[in-house]
């Protein structure tokens, strides 16, 4: 008996060898987001049963046909063991794997434990595998209209441990909504960098990584999942990644990331689609300059001058002036109006009485955190 029907024959998406570096994965935020119960393994064979899925037709019985050949091709597996390590490994997919998937919703929280792909046949003498999806893990692969992240399979390939996966993951949901928001507008500026800036807790990083009851000193927790992961990240994927620990007290609270994509010009794979990017840093250097203008014309920038908060020099760096611009003079109108003008003058006679060597690394952050903290008490007391 044939392992599929002439009517699968003619569903069926199988994966080539030609097509991996085309082929994307798909799914819905809240499954980046999840809790992935499962090792390096069937995370990857996860994701590559995920990128056979054609988002644009019907998926036939929920399910997807992947060539043997080509599976042990992606794993990188060419030993004369590799029959028995395939078997192992579905095995263990299907008896250990599972997502923990929390999702809001409009009383609360809904929780989900789903075993992805509970059913998987081969046989020894045929090149193909059929992988059908739980009936339960389809919302969160298909017809998806909203609140979907999309990534390369073939960044996948490259990952080896199952927190880079995880992590490249849930960095490849942010970018991409920087990507849309540069391109499609309806956010604020900071909103907008903040995709490329993300930051997470570490309690909601540990539970996202499956380590809460693992790797509990910080420092351990640093080098094997954030160090060695980033390490694997920046070598094999089209992201290059760097993070800041931010403390709350003595103790390590939240980890700022930051996200840059890898531009070569002769590798398909790291390019992105020249006209959206073209367009983004065209709209990105339109505003940089016109931030720029308004902020030499505006009188606070005399007023940091005067309070030597600013340099000379710093009047030649487009980034500073754009970003106070952008981010701190707002606020300096806010205190204008509950305080006139000397409200201002005090405040930065204030600030530059306190000011800390370090700060001059960041003038415009500094700025900005200083006027945050000081605008609440302001607003409280008039």
């Amino acid at each position: 008996m044939p392992i599929i029907s002439e009517k699968q024959e003619n569903q069926k998406q199988v994966l080539t060898l030609n097509d991996l570096e085309k082929r994307k994965v798909v799914e819905h935020n809240s499954l980046i987001t999840s809790i992935a119960k499962m090792d390096k393994t069937p995370l990857k064979m996860f994701e590559l049963a995920v990128s056979c899925i054609d988002t644009e037709k019907q998926l036939e019985d929920n399910t997807v046909y992947l060539s043997k050949r080509d599976l042990f091709a992606f794993f990188k597996v060419s030993d004369n063991d590799k029959h028995s390590r395939f078997k192992e490994a579905v095995e263990k997919m299907q008896k250990q794997a599972f997502f923990k998937i929390k999702e809001k919703k409009d009383k609360g929280f809904e929780f989900e434990n789903i075993v992805p792909i509970p059913y998987v046949k081969w046989t020894d003498y045929n090149d193909e595998v059929l992988i059908r999806f739980s009936p339960e893990i389809i919302p969160y692969l298909v017809n998806l209209k909203k609140n979907f992240t999309q990534h390369a399979l073939s960044d996948i390939a490259e990952l080896n441990s199952k927190y880079s996966i995880i992590l490249y993951r849930w960095l490849s949901m942010n970018y991409n909504q920087y990507e849309h928001y540069s391109v499609k507008g309806g956010r604020r500026a900071d909103q907008v960098e903040s995709y490329r800036n993300p930051t997470i807790t570490v309690k909601e990083l540990r539970l996202m990584t499956d380590t809460v009851n693992e790797y509990k000193k910080f420092p351990d927790f640093s080098i094997w999942v954030l160090d060695k992961s980033f390490e694997e990240i920046n070598a094999h994927t089209s992201f290059n990644v760097t993070y800041d620990k931010i403390k709350k007290g003595r103790s390590i609270d939240r980890i700022a990331f930051h996200i840059e994509k890898k531009r070569k010009a002769d590798d398909n794979s790291y390019k992105l689609e020249d006209k959206v990017y073209q367009e983004d840093k065209a709209r990105q250097a339109e505003t940089e300059d016109m931030l720029t203008v308004q902020a030499l014309k505006s009188p606070y920038t005399k007023l940091l001058m005067e309070h030597f908060l600013l340099s000379y020099l710093d009047l030649t760096d487009t980034k500073i002036l754009s970003g106070l611009q952008a981010h701190v003079y707002p606020l300096y109108d806010e205190l204008k109006a509950l305080r006139g003008l000397n409200g201002v003058k005090d405040h930065l006679s204030y600030v530059r009485a306190k000011q800390e060597d370090y700060s001059k690394k960041n003038i415009c952050k500094y700025l900005k955190k200083a006027i945050e903290q000081y605008l609440p008490t302001v607003k409280r007391q008039d």
